[in-house]
C-alpha cells in the first residue's frame, strides 16, 4: 500500500500509474530521440519503469535512471529537453507515484513547443486528451483530481 495524496494505493494501482507515466513520456521520445539520436538515457529511463513494474527492476534503480534522462535534458531546450524530463519523471514513479503527474505535464510541454507557433495550445490539449484515455479507469478520478489539485505548478496543462 502507497499512501498518496487524496488517499491510498494499491501496489497494482502504483505499478498501473508507473505504466501510464511511462506511456505519456514514451509518446513524446521521438522528440529528443530525434535531436539526440545516441543519447539512450530518456529511452533506458522509460524502460526502467517498465522492467519495476515486472519486478524486474529495483525502485532505487529506476529512480537512477530518471535522474540520468533528467542530465540528458539539462543542456538542451523546447520539445527535447522537455520529453527528456518526462521520461526522467516516469523513470521516477516507482520511488514517489505522484511523479505520474510530472511525466504528463512534461510530455503536454514537449508537444506544445514542438507545434507550429500558434498551434501550441490546441496541441497540449490533444496530448492532455490522448494521455487520458490511456489512464485506467479506476484510477482516473484520482489522477484527474491530481491534475485539477495541481495544475498551478504544472503550467497549466491540464486546464481546459
Amino acid at each position: 500500500m502507497t499512501i498518496r495524496r487524496g488517499g491510498s494505493l494499491t501496489d497494482a494501482d502504483h505499478r498501473l500509474l508507473a505504466l501510464w507515466a511511462a506511456d505519456c513520456a514514451e509518446h513524446v521520445l521521438p522528440l529528443f530521440e530525434g535531436a539526440e539520436p545516441t543519447d539512450l538515457r530518456p529511452r533506458h529511463a522509460v524502460e526502467a519503469a517498465r522492467a519495476w513494474v515486472e519486478g524486474g527492476l529495483p525502485m532505487m534503480a529506476s529512480r537512477a535512471s530518471g535522474g540520468h534522462a533528467m542530465g540528458a535534458a539539462r543542456p538542451l531546450q523546447g520539445a527535447p529537453r522537455f520529453a527528456a524530463y518526462a521520461a526522467g519523471q516516469a523513470a521516477c514513479v516507482p520511488h514517489v507515484p505522484e511523479h505520474d503527474l510530472g511525466a504528463a505535464a512534461y510530455a503536454i510541454r514537449a508537444v506544445q513547443a514542438a507545434a507550429p507557433r500558434g498551434q501550441d495550445a490546441a496541441a497540449g490539449i490533444a496530448e492532455r486528451d490522448w494521455q487520458r484515455a490511456r489512464l485506467p479507469q479506476h484510477l482516473e478520478g484520482l489522477v484527474l483530481e491530481d491534475q485539477r489539485r495541481r495544475n498551478a505548478i504544472c503550467w497549466q496543462v491540464f486546464g481546459d
